[in-house]
C-alpha cells in the first residue's frame, strides 16, 4: 500500500517522509495546545483539530498538484504573482485588517476567511527574483540591466511588508540576499543592499505603526537581566512571553511529560503557533527538540542536493530560495521559544496552526519537488540512452 502510494508521488521522496512526518507531529501538537482557546471560545478542541486535519489535507493536495507541474511554468506565473502581490499588499496596509496596530490580513469575500498577503508575497518574490537571476546571467554584473530592476522587486516587497510585519520582511531580505550570493550578484552589489536594507529597517522601527512594540521588544530582549534585578512585575516585563517559554522549556528536561501533559500551553500566549516549540520540547523533551530540528535540517540538506543536481539555473535558485526560506523560518520561530532571539510571531512551517502560512509552504515544497522530479525525469532519460540498442541482423539470400 505504502509503496503504491509513494509509486505516483514524484520527486525527492525524502522530502516527501519529512513533510509527512511534520504534519502528523502538528496534529498531535496543536491539538495539544489548542485548550486555552477553545476555553475562552467556547469550542471544544475537536473542531481546531478537524479544522487544523482539513487544512493540512489540502495543502498536502497543492503540494501534489504543484509539483506534478513542470517547475519551468512559475517562471511565467511569478510574473502574475508580482503583478498581484505588491497592490495586494498596498490595500492591506490601506484596508486591511487591523490587530494590535498592524494590517496583516485580508477578509476573502464570499467564504468569509482570513488571508496574510505577506504568505503570497514570499512565494511570489522568491520565485520571481531566481526567474530574474537566472535569466540576467550573461549581464549580471550590470547595474542597469541586472541590479536595478532585481532590488526594485526587493525592496518594494520588503518595505510594503516590513511596516505591518517586519520580521517576515527580515527573514524574506535574508533569503534574498542569500539569493543574491548564489547568483553571482558582486560583494560591492550586495554590500549596497545590506545598507540600503538597514536604512529601511530604521526608518520602519523609527516611524513605522508599530515602532513602540518594535522597540519594546528589542529593549526587552537586550534587558532582561537588567528587568529582573529591578523586580519588574512579570506581566509588565517586556519579555515575560519569551521567559514563560523558557521556562516551559525548562520543565520538559531530557525525554519530557508525555504527549498532551503540557503544563506551559495553559500559561503561554499563542502555545499553537508562536510558541509551539516550546510545548513540544515540554512534552517530548531536548530529545524531542532535537528530532524536530534535524527534520528542517534535514530538509534543507535535500533542497541543497536538488540545488547541486538541477542542470538548469532557474530550478537551482528556485529550490534554493524556497528551501532557504522554509529553513530560516524555522529556525527563527525555535530561536525565539528558547531565548535567542526577540518575540517575533512567525509560526513554525507545517507545524503551527494556521491557514495560508501551511497552504503556501506546501505549494512552496510542491515547487521544490518539482524541480526534484525534472531531475528524475532527465537522469530517466540519460539512463535510457545509455542502453545499447539490439543490433539489426540481416538476413541475406544464400
Amino acid at each position: 500500500m505504502i509503496d503504491q502510494i509513494f509509486s505516483k508521488l514524484k520527486g525527492d521522496k525524502w522530502i516527501w517522509i519529512i513533510v509527512i512526518v511534520l504534519s502528523g507531529w502538528s496534529l498531535l501538537a496543536v491539538y495539544s495546545s489548542v485548550g486555552t482557546l477553545a476555553y475562552k471560545e467556547g469550542k471544544g478542541t475537536e473542531l481546531y483539530l478537524f479544522k487544523h486535519f482539513s487544512i493540512i489535507a489540502i495543502g498536502l493536495v497543492l503540494m501534489y498538484l504543484s509539483h506534478k507541474l513542470d517547475y519551468r511554468y512559475y517562471a511565467g506565473i511569478s510574473k502574475l504573482l508580482m503583478l498581484i502581490t505588491i497592490p495586494l499588499l498596498l490595500f492591506t496596509l490601506i484596508g486591511g485588517n487591523k490587530v494590535n496596530d498592524a494590517s496583516r490580513w485580508v477578509t476573502i469575500p464570499v467564504i468569509n476567511q482570513t488571508f496574510q498577503t505577506s504568505d503570497l508575497a514570499k512565494l511570489a518574490l522568491i520565485t520571481f527574483l531566481a526567474r530574474m537571476l537566472s535569466r540576467k546571467q550573461e549581464d549580471i554584473k550590470d547595474v542597469k540591466k541586472s541590479f536595478a530592476p532585481i532590488m526594485g522587486a526587493v525592496c518594494a516587497v520588503f518595505i510594503l511588508i516590513a511596516w505591518a510585519n517586519l520580521s517576515t520582511a527580515l527573514m524574506l531580505f535574508g533569503t534574498c540576499v542569500l539569493l543574491l550570493l548564489i547568483g553571482r550578484i558582486s560583494f560591492k552589489q550586495i554590500a549596497i543592499v545590506c545598507v540600503g536594507g538597514g536604512f529601511l529597517l530604521a526608518l520602519v522601527i523609527l516611524i513605522g505603526p508599530r515602532r513602540a512594540t518594535y522597540l519594546s521588544r528589542i529593549e526587552g530582549f537586550f534587558k532582561t537581566e537588567e528587568l529582573a534585578a529591578n523586580d519588574v512585575p512579570f506581566q509588565e516585563d517586556k519579555n515575560y512571553q519569551a521567559n514563560l517559554a523558557k521556562m516551559t522549556i525548562a520543565s520538559g528536561e531530557l525525554f519530557g511529560k508525555g504527549a498532551g501533559n503540557s503544563v506551559g500551553r495553559n500559561l503561554l500566549p499563542h502555545p499553537y503557533s508562536d510558541f509551539i516549540f516550546a510545548v513540544i520540547i515540554e512534552e517530548y523533551g531536548t530529545i524531542g527538540g532535537a528530532v524536530l530540528l534535524s527534520l528542517y535540517m534535514a530538509l534543507m540538506y535535500r533542497c541543497i542536493r536538488i540545488v547541486t543536481l538541477s542542470p538548469r539555473a532557474f530550478g537551482a535558485f528556485l529550490a534554493a530560495g524556497l528551501g532557504f526560506s522554509l529553513t530560516i523560518q524555522a529556525l527563527a520561530n525555535m530561536a525565539v521559544a528558547v531565548g535567542l532571539g526577540p518575540v517575533t510571531g512567525v509560526p513554525l512551517p507545517l507545524v503551527s496552526m494556521g491557514g495560508t502560512s501551511i497552504l503556501f509552504t506546501s505549494v512552496a515544497l510542491g515547487i521544490i519537488l518539482s524541480v526534484s522530479r525534472n531531475i528524475e525525469e532527465l537522469k530517466g532519460k540519460e539512463e535510457l540512452n545509455e542502453i545499447p540498442k539490439p543490433r539489426k541482423v540481416v538476413v541475406g539470400t544464400i
